[in-house]
């Protein structure tokens, strides 16, 4: 095995980053790691803000959604094996020469899973931030810590649902059968109630609070998917005299001098879900031990959700290669970003999603409710089910998560 790897890394020239693809060492995987050769990697709006931010400085490699077949396994995993292709998250850009945009990367055994039979590695590759995102705001207790048994007497008001994250965190809210209420631009009003949503609001209304507060007099759990300098302020004015929790994205709490008093505001890191401290600017978050219990349930479950259709990923547009993420990061800071997301393909896994395909097919060719058929899927072909009678009777809605920057 070579020990290096062909990777995109931030280089500083006079201060200013720009990226040099260059063979660079390969990470070896802890006791609990796994080291992961990777074939798609999903591009999130933090890859972007920390290249043009400088955040990590020169050497880091960014990219944080990744999927990709496991070729080393520390000495302490259990849950996964060499030739397992695996669905992961890592912190690009924490340490130098680790991150997702390279032809290998790290995962956490528990911070991760293996990828569903049905679901493309293209669409996989966009869930984990997301997902663990919405998962942890709703339910950490550094953030809204909401009770789940609690099911229909819960409400949260999620604003900016037709983001990503806030897609992701209507499906799962609606698994508890909450009530959702939502904003977003009237386009994306169908797409959000077709999620869970219970009632839907244009964020860009006047009168946007007051209809709020006329279908939950008594809100208590905020969460701004958004995070801008209008977003939780306005958010907050919908929250009961009584007091109630504004969570917001922004892990150092920008924008949210302004919000009402009875607010209390906390922020959602989705690196708590990693058992060590985590840094973002000048706020530091100690390990947490709840939170990464708590992400490794999500990331125990969200295989058999995407399965069943519970919980559906992002569209996806996909690109070739690292020479595209230039050209990925330009459509993203021009805005040109709507209900899907990026990925970048860098090996194509159609032998395995057929093997995949062959062997589920095998298990359903006795029901003849069901069908199994190939769907083209941009770049390459995978493998779907669907329930031919139902899909024929049902007209019922799909869901797309977005990864736009505005809802």
């Amino acid at each position: 095995m070579a020990d290096t790897m062909l990777a995109l890394v931030q280089r500083n020239s006079n201060g200013k980053p720009a990226f040099s693809k260059e063979h660079i060492p390969k990470p070896q995987p802890e006791p609990h790691q796994l080291l992961v050769k990777i074939s798609h990697i999903a591009q999130n709006p933090t890859d972007v803000q920390s290249f043009d931010r400088n955040i990590s400085g020169d050497g880091a490699v960014f990219g944080c959604d990744f999927v990709g077949t496991v070729e080393d396994v520390g000495k302490d995993v259990t849950r996964a094996s060499k030739g397992d292709v695996i669905v992961g998250l890592i912190r690009g850009g924490e340490k130098k020469g680790i991150g997702a945009y390279s032809e290998y990367t790290l995962a956490d055994q528990r911070i991760s899973f293996k990828l569903p039979a049905s679901i493309s590695p293209a669409a996989a590759s966009t869930v984990p931030l997301a997902a663990g995102t919405a998962w942890l705001a709703l339910f950490s207790k550094d953030c809204l810590g909401i009770d789940r048994d609690k099911g229909s007497q819960n409400t949260v008001l999620v604003w900016g649902g037709s983001s990503s994250v806030g897609l992701y965190t209507i499906q799962i809210a609606a698994l508890y059968g909450f009530k959702i209420i939502t904003t977003c631009s009237p386009r994306n009003f169908d797409l959000v109630k077709s999620c869970g949503a219970t009632h839907v609001f244009d964020y860009n209304d006047p009168c946007v609070v007051q209809k709020i507060s006329e279908v939950e007099p008594n809100l208590q759990y905020v969460f701004d998917t958004i995070g801008n300098d209008k977003s939780s302020v306005t958010a907050s004015q919908a929250i009961r005299k009584e007091g109630g929790e504004l969570c917001t994205v922004r892990p150092d709490k920008s924008f949210t001098e302004n919000v009402t008093n009875q607010t209390k505001v906390t922020a959602v890191l989705v690196w708590t879900a990693f058992l060590k401290e985590n840094r973002f600017l000048d706020t530091l978050w100690p390990p947490s031990k709840e939170d990464h219990e708590l992400a490794a349930e999500l990331f125990e479950n969200i295989p058999a959700w995407l399965e069943s259709g519970k919980i559906k990923p992002n569209a996806t547009s996909v690109k070739k290669g690292l020479d595209s993420v230039k050209d990925g990061h330009k459509e993203h800071r021009d805005g040109k970003i709507s209900a899907y997301k990026i990925v970048y393909e860098l090996k194509r896994l159609a032998p395995i999603l057929k093997l995949q395909a062959d062997l589920v097919s095998c298990i359903l060719a006795r029901n003849k409710d069901y069908e199994h058929r190939y769907i083209p899927d941009r770049s390459y072909e995978h493998f779907r089910l669907s329930r031919s009678r139902q899909s024929k009777n049902s007209g019922g809605h799909k869901c797309k998560n977005s990864d736009q920057s505005h809802p």
